[in-house]
């Protein structure tokens, strides 16, 4: 698990912004799926919840009314590797189904089960009773992970917007910028204190669920000593242009990203939950260029697939990713903030008075 865990806000922000249908937790046990459930829904839902009783057996509650079947039943005399709980099909075939056929019939516009695993797996009717439900409602679906064709077809489902708790981000990288010579502002801005701390560590929290998979790109040797402190992966260069600080990061994490999300190192307000629903989008929709925006302002941090990686390496001089943008206008998609402010950037020392304000107000809600 990332040192920092995906609130339920910040998946339900990504999952609003990617317009599909149906939300899929995945993830091993002790992941935080029904946690996270219960987080996103904290109010009864119609739907399913499954539990396990040791040594005994899977039942399977119908979430309003209460009612309950036993799903599962344990055989401590199961041959060989043969999983010890079984699956009782007439329970699947008589309540299972009425219980989901309940779900379709009730107004709500959603319907949750907690979980779907592998003792469905053998009851073909069952899986046509959920492929009902999900034509006819938006699923909030708990999947257990297992390498199973019914549960995997479930994750595969272009309707739906997965999230794996045990790699939310998948493979995407971040590249941080920390190249400007802050002309502007009179000294290196990066390294001026903002509210206890240089004002390049707000870039580095805000990244930190990516760990490892991140990359400083910097002309300034103080900025990569505290790289090396922090145990943070850099790049020091002495090339003069936005083009090359691109070219040279998309250049050094080509091979290992499937996205990377840029971020430039003067935005100290952007959030955590941003980056991850940012990130939660990206890997849900894996053509797409996406960007934060406030209303119909767009902005930065923006996340760009591996597919347009060559394009980036190849900018013109002084050009940054906003090329890119523009040349594939068609294929980008906009996730709002929750504050206008996390977007806004320090370029004199009159804006980091504006933004420590800014910062000191919001810290005290």
């Amino acid at each position: 698990m990332p040192a920092y865990r995906p609130t339920a806000n910040c998946i339900w922000r990504s999952f609003r912004a990617s317009s599909k249908k149906h939300l899929i937790l995945n993830g091993s046990r002790g992941s935080g799926k029904s946690t996270l459930l219960s987080a996103l829904f904290p109010q009864p839902m119609p739907g399913l919840t499954s539990y396990v009783v040791p040594e005994d057996g899977v039942y399977m509650k119908e979430n309003l009314s209460g009612e309950t079947v036993q799903i599962g039943r344990y055989q401590a005399d199961a041959p060989g590797n043969t999983n010890k709980m079984q699956p009782v099909p007439e329970a699947f075939l008589t309540k299972g189904i009425e219980f989901l056929d309940m779900c379709i019939r009730h107004p709500s516009d959603w319907v949750t089960i907690d979980e779907t695993g592998y003792l469905e797996q053998t009851i073909p009717a069952y899986q046509e009773a959920i492929s009902r439900l999900l034509a006819a409602k938006h699923v909030l679906l708990v999947v257990r992970k297992q390498k199973l064709p019914f549960l995997d077809s479930l994750c595969k489902r272009d309707d739906c917007f997965l999230v794996d708790l045990d790699k939310p981000y998948g493979d995407a990288f971040c590249i941080i910028m920390a190249s400007g010579k802050s002309k502007r502002f009179g000294a290196n801005k990066l390294l001026t204190d903002f509210n206890g701390k240089p004002l390049i560590a707000y870039a580095f929290d805000a990244t930190e669920m990516l760990g490892q998979n991140r990359l400083v790109v910097t002309i300034h040797p103080e900025i990569a000593h505290i790289c090396k402190k922090q145990d943070i992966p850099f790049l020091l260069h002495n090339l003069p242009d936005r083009n090359d600080m691109i070219r040279l990061g998309t250049g050094a994490i080509k091979d290992k990203a499937s996205h990377c999300l840029f971020l430039p190192s003067d935005q100290p307000l952007v959030s955590r939950e941003t980056i991850g629903a940012l990130l939660f989008c990206a890997k849900n929709a894996p053509d797409t260029i996406w960007r934060t925006c406030d209303q119909n302002t767009a902005g930065s941090p923006v996340v760009f697939p591996s597919a347009y990686f060559d394009d980036l390496s190849a900018l013109p001089p002084k050009n940054g990713g906003n090329t890119v943008i523009q040349n594939h206008r068609e294929h980008v998609r906009l996730l709002p903030v929750t504050q206008h402010y996390e977007l806004a950037d320090i370029d004199t020392p009159e804006d980091m008075q504006a933004m420590e304000v800014i910062a000191a107000h919001a810290l005290a809600k």
